[in-house]
């Protein structure tokens, strides 16, 4: 390039021009001005200095033009050929003031020409080195004192080993090079002089073209093939699922590591040209991560059946962990929509997590009243909704955040609109799965065993509730309340099922068995009765599932808690009727051993949904 000197005299230059406006003898006016002042100038400046100096760039940048070889494989022929580039880009500069003159306007017109053919040769010196890695670049090359900045950005490493991307479970402070240093020093000087000559777009170009394809190979290797949103909505669900677990992996390793690795990379080879490296940081990621978006919105927008929930979670929280990344790396006006796409697909796939919610309220107001089990054990939709849930809670923190994400909007729930908060939706779904529970126990002829379903599956939720983090979430006394309602059905069990058979052993004190006849009948017939009842209620119980041990022998402490007494003071009564004498025991079918041998005998049965899980 021009000495200080030089340069001082076509600023000067360039100002009288400026100031003389373009005519046609303006090239001579300023050579007038220098004749004095500067041989050199004039020398340079003048019709046949111009000629010479563009036939003398003509014939050394030629050469390397039509060179078969890379230039970049000799030291020696690097350094010239940039020595000969940065002339002709010069010359170009100083000549462009004067074109108003026509022998100089034509010599500018093959100078540029020139340039052009220049400039298409470094791109695709430049696309080789990125290409190749660094493989042809001469350790003289990278040494040249042309090739340090001045603030010294490029530093050299020991390790100049190409990596190979595998994927990791720990990403904190781990970048690769994924350049040597010293192909980044070669890419970095070709960069500046493209920027020099007007051609920083074609450079980025060219860099984000061999950069992307090298970044979607990456992608390739962990796994992650390029998928369109169609294919991934028609994948099984098992299939979706592996699917998932390698996309995970993959944008884990792509922001964590990939991404920032190209930004420092870029950041190198475009240093001192900020928005170049911007821009080509852009045309590196932009396809790989509309990629990775693209298959996280196909699982947003395909089916919303509640199983799908975990899955659905578990790309929420990738994607929510990754803000902080994506608002890292992409800063720029150039990088703004591949932000404001990831937190549009984050906040979708919230909007999906809420809808499955909504589908799980839906799959409990369709299951069918009727569908009610043997024996009054529990119910598929209670051990499903209730397992569901408790699974869902596990992410609890994650599915607040969730709600309290939807802001004011509501959806309906008949004539009650949500709040949209997480325990309260979790109220609501429990209040639809009592409403069908209740539905479904009116099925049942016989209101004792309704009463014994509704026990064995509140039982079930109360236990689950407090078990689990949904406790927490509902809060004790929606705890007390549920189990209050255990005990009202338990109540309501004693009543229908034993009530009638205790009225049985009532004695009416009024009279007396030992004078009159009449009494004893009644006590005899009264016993019959019992005995008829008791039989059938055994028989019919002994079939009934109480799932729950502990209910199991509350209930049966609290039927011979009430039965036992009863049949004891009747049977006593019966014995004191002196017109029985020695026949009474004829007409005793069942000793009180006999009475509690029975009730311990109560809910022995199989039936499905006897089970606790």
């Amino acid at each position: 390039m021009a000495d200080n000197g030089e340069e001082k005299l076509i600023a000067v230059a360039r100002h009288i021009a400026k100031t003389l406006g373009h005519t046609d003898s303006m090239t001579d006016d300023i050579l007038k001005i220098f004749s004095n002042f500067d041989g050199r100038l004039r020398d340079k400046l003048s019709d046949d200095g111009i000629d010479q100096t563009l036939k003398s760039l003509d014939r050394r940048l030629s050469r390397y033009i039509s060179l078969d070889a890379p230039i970049w494989s000799n030291s020696v022929d690097v350094s010239s050929f940039l020595h000969a580039v940065d002339q002709l880009i010069a010359a170009v500069r100083d000549w462009a003031p004067l074109a108003a003159h026509k022998r100089v306007a034509a010599c500018l017109a093959r100078a540029e020409d020139l340039l052009q053919q220049t400039m298409l040769r470094l791109e695709d010196e430049f696309r080789a080195l990125i290409e190749s890695g660094g493989g042809g670049s001469t350790d003289s090359t990278r040494h040249h004192p042309d090739y340090s900045d001045d603030d010294g950005s490029i530093e050299e490493d020991e390790d100049t080993s190409i990596p190979v991307v595998e994927p990791v479970a720990d990403y904190d402070d781990l970048l690769i090079d994924a350049l040597p240093p010293g192909t980044v020093g070669d890419l970095h000087e070709i960069a500046k002089r493209m920027a020099a000559a007007g051609y920083e777009k074609e450079c980025c170009a060219a860099y984000g073209a061999c950069r992307r394809e090298y970044l979607e190979q990456s992608l390739s290797r962990l796994g992650m093939p390029k998928l369109s949103i169609d294919e991934v909505q028609r994948m099984q669900w098992s299939q979706l699922e592996d699917e998932i677990e390698r996309w995970i992996k993959a944008i884990n390793v792509t922001l964590r590591v990939l991404l920032p690795s190209e930004r420092r990379l870029c950041d190198r080879v475009f240093s001192g040209f900020p928005s170049d490296a911007d821009l080509s940081f852009t045309e590196v990621c932009k396809a790989s991560i509309f990629q990775l978006l693209n298959f996280a919105d196909a699982v947003a927008i395909s089916s919303r059946s509640p199983e799908r929930l975990f899955k659905v979670l578990d790309v929420y929280e990738a994607i929510r962990d990754l803000i902080p990344e994506f608002e890292l790396l992409f800063l720029d006006e150039f990088c703004l929509p591949l932000r404001n796409e990831a937190i549009t697909v984050w906040k979708r796939l919230g909007e999906v997590i809420r809808g499955i919610f909504l589908e799980l309220d839906n799959l409990i107001r369709r299951d069918p009243a009727k569908s009610a089990v043997p024996g009054g054990g529990l119910h598929p939709i209670t051990r499903y909704v209730m397992n569901y849930l408790c699974a869902a809670c596990r992410s609890r923190l994650t599915l607040e955040q969730v709600f309290e994400e939807s802001g004011d909007a509501d959806y309906g729930k008949g004539d009650i609109v949500s709040p949209l908060s997480l325990s309260a939706q979790l109220a609501w779904i429990m209040e639809l799965l009592d409403s069908n529970l209740e539905a479904k126990s009116r099925v049942y002829k016989d209101a004792a065993l309704g009463s014994v379903f509704m026990m064995n599956n509140g039982r079930y939720i109360v236990q689950k509730v407090k078990d689990n983090e949904l406790g927490g979430l509902l809060g004790d006394d929606w705890i007390r309340k549920n189990m209050a309602k255990v005990r009202q059905y338990h109540v309501k069990y004693q009543r229908s099922c034993w009530g009638k058979l205790l009225s049985y052993l009532k004695v009416d004190h009024s009279n007396s068995a030992s004078s009159n006849g009449t009494s004893s009948k009644a006590l005899r017939e009264q016993l019959k009765l019992f005995n008829a009842s008791f039989e059938e209620i055994c028989r019919n119980q002994s079939s009934w599932v109480i799932f729950d041990e502990q209910l199991k022998e509350e209930l049966k402490i609290s039927v011979s808690g009430h039965l036992s007494p009863a049949y004891r003071n009747f049977i006593g009564r019966l014995h004191g009727c002196a017109d029985l004498g020695r026949h009474t025991d004829r007409h005793i079918r069942y000793s009180l051993e006999d009475v509690e041998a029975r009730i311990n005998g109560l809910f022995q049965g199989t039936a499905a949904g006897a089970g606790r899980k």
